[in-house]
């Protein structure tokens, strides 16, 4: 970024002197024709030094004041601003219509093509008197109290009083366009709009200081006696709160849903104290003859004998019965006297 240099006559509580005009080697024609506009008496304009000569005459002049910007800033604390039902009425009486007026102190078309205006000692008063008169009691107002606030209200206002000298206010130098008569002019293409940004940024908040922040030490663990063992009296508690408490051995529930809880220790049930309890039997809803279990699931050779000899065997059929193709023999079969040949022909050879 090139560095910009500004005239002595810019510096804070500097007095006014005449602008530094910096002109290059070929004059813009916008700028010869609002020269001849503004020109009551005609003045030949075909070099660069005599552009030069008009330019110093006429911005240097007592009457070569620019209008900036307008305020529109109370004129008492916001506690003591009247009140009325008329809206307009109230604005007239408590705000007041404050012109940001200026003066140019240079003029660059060859590297930065800008133009720099300073406040007049009028506007910076103005300023001023507001800052301490009214911003500073409203912004007070609005904030608590503590020790160093008055202090710190009279940091902020010397503070503002060396902003404001400072102010300077750059912008293209195409704004020379405005120019009128006797060197005064006002700013165009809403060029007022960011002055009025810039001017009331200078109004810095009054900051309170920040809450101190309480260290808040927590209190010490009490560790049960359990954990100072012998040799480890050094090790945090922390590491002993990893340690379950012992559980007895019939409170463990089991992993299995299907395993029975009579796999619990004798020891469990001798410790309750449990009375018999006569549970009434339930009426029973049909008659049904009991059935004895208590007999052995097997039978004896006597028994399957006997059942067997009352099975009619084919041998036993009446020979009266007509063949129909199938063979029996008088051979036993695992001790049943009985076969039978699946694959005899259906029917007999001639």
């Amino acid at each position: 970024m090139p560095l910009q240099l500004l005239p002595a006559s810019a510096a804070a509580f500097a007095p006014r002197s005449n602008p530094t005009i910096v002109l290059g080697s070929r004059v813009e024609v916008w700028l010869t024709q609002t020269l001849k506009r503004i020109s009551l008496v005609k003045r030949p304009l075909n070099n660069v030094p005599q552009h030069d000569r008009f330019l110093t005459e006429t911005l240097g002049a007592p009457s070569a004041i620019w209008l900036l910007s307008s305020l529109m800033l109370p004129n008492a604390p916001h506690s003591k601003l009247r009140k009325d039902s008329d809206p307009l009425r109230e604005a007239i009486a408590n705000y007041t219509l404050t012109p940001v007026q200026a003066y140019v102190v240079h003029v660059d078309m060859v590297s930065q093509h800008e133009v720099a205006f300073k406040l007049t000692q009028d506007t910076i008063d103005t300023l001023i008197d507001y800052h301490n008169d009214i911003y500073s009691v409203d912004i007070a107002a609005s904030t608590y109290a503590w020790p160093e606030k008055d202090d710190q209200i009279k940091k902020m206002q010397e503070a503002f009083v060396q902003a404001v000298n400072r102010f300077v206010y750059r912008t293209a130098v195409r704004a020379l366009e405005g120019l009128e008569e006797g060197g005064a002019g006002e700013l165009l293409e809403g060029r007022s709009n960011d002055v009025k940004a810039a001017i009331m940024n200078l109004f810095l908040p009054l900051l309170p200081p920040p809450p101190q922040i309480v260290d808040l030490i927590a209190p010490a663990p009490i560790m049960p006696n359990a954990c100072f063992m012998p040799g480890q009296w050094w090790q945090p508690a922390q590491a002993y709160a990893l340690v379950p408490n012992p559980v007895d051995p019939w409170q463990i529930l089991p992993s299995n849903p299907g395993t029975s809880a009579a796999s619990a220790p004798p020891q469990y049930w001798s410790s309750l104290d449990m009375d018999p309890v006569q549970l009434p039997s339930p009426t029973p809803s049909y008659s049904q003859s009991p059935v004895s279990i208590s007999e052995p699931p097997f039978y004896s050779s006597a028994q399957i004998d006997s059942g067997i000899s009352a099975i009619s065997m084919p041998m036993m059929l009446p020979s009266t019965l007509p063949s129909c193709g199938t063979s029996m023999a008088s051979t036993g079969f695992d001790g049943l006297g009985w076969s039978f040949n699946a694959f005899a022909p259906q029917y007999a050879t001639i």
